[in-house]
């Protein structure tokens, strides 16, 4: 499969999504940004965490083209690793620890397998039949004040995402599809999807025509436009940042 992508941070700060693309393989990490006055018991920020835990799990795909071992232990092993990384100084119980979303695609000449951890979706094309694969725990939450969050984090019941806790990676959404029946698939951070979950402006399969021609690129300028097009009250409304760091990937046949 044939990949192309794009990457943008939200206007005014870093970029705080991770995407990696190999021989087989494609990965969107999504940092969770931290909400103001939450204490992470953290000395590394959020784009620390991304970055950290891309380099761990790119470096085991590569590693693991002849045997394939299962996406969510590629996972925990990175997790672990990231998590061996960071100093006697960080409180790795806390809940507000730094954390991030997942979406990793790899493809054989036979499978297509995924996983997808929280709000970073995953939209197959199936023969002009499109397939979502969403995580959407985080939707369905009690509590979403600060404290609510933080107990429904990596706990049963609640939401799951990468950050210390490598039993996560289980908890992901996953599964396969024989490759030669994927047309497309298009990996997306949250920042990516919002013409469809947020603004209402496209269909999956319109999202994913527009990642196919004229690209991700365009996408992404297009969903800018969306965010400064909207009164800022409404944002304020559904309790979503203005912007956000915006990440795709489109795999073509």
């Amino acid at each position: 499969m044939r990949a192309t992508f794009a990457t943008e941070h939200t206007p005014g700060r870093v970029n705080e999504d991770a995407v990696a693309v190999g021989d087989g393989w494609a990965f969107i990490l999504d940092g969770a940004t931290a909400r103001a006055g939450v204490v992470s018991g953290c000395v590394h920020d959020v784009r620390w965490l991304a970055s950290t835990l891309a380099g761990e799990l790119a470096q085991r795909l590569l590693g693991s083209q002849q045997t394939l071992p299962a996406l969510p232990d590629l996972l925990a092993e990175s997790i672990q690793a990231t998590c061996r990384q960071h100093g006697p100084d960080c409180d790795l119980s806390n809940p507000d620890s730094p954390s991030s979303t997942a979406v990793i695609a790899r493809w054989t000449s036979e499978e297509f397998e995924y996983l997808v951890l929280a709000d970073s979706p995953l939209i197959l094309d199936i023969g002009r039949t499109i397939r979502p694969i969403i995580d959407d725990r985080i939707a369905h939450l009690p509590d979403y004040s600060a404290d609510g969050v933080a107990r429904s984090r990596n706990q049963p019941g609640g939401f799951w995402v990468a950050s210390t806790n490598p039993d996560a990676a289980y908890q992901a959404v996953t599964g396969s599809v024989p490759a030669d029946e994927v047309h497309r698939a298009a990996l997306l951070s949250d920042g990516a999807s919002r013409l469809v979950e947020q603004f209402g402006v496209l269909d999956w399969l319109g999202l994913v025509d527009l990642l196919d021609k004229p690209g991700p690129a365009e996408l992404i300028r297009r969903t800018r436009a969306a965010e400064r097009a909207e009164a800022p009250e409404m944002a304020a409304r559904r309790q979503e940042k203005r912007h956000d760091d915006a990440t795709a990937i489109l795999l073509r046949r």
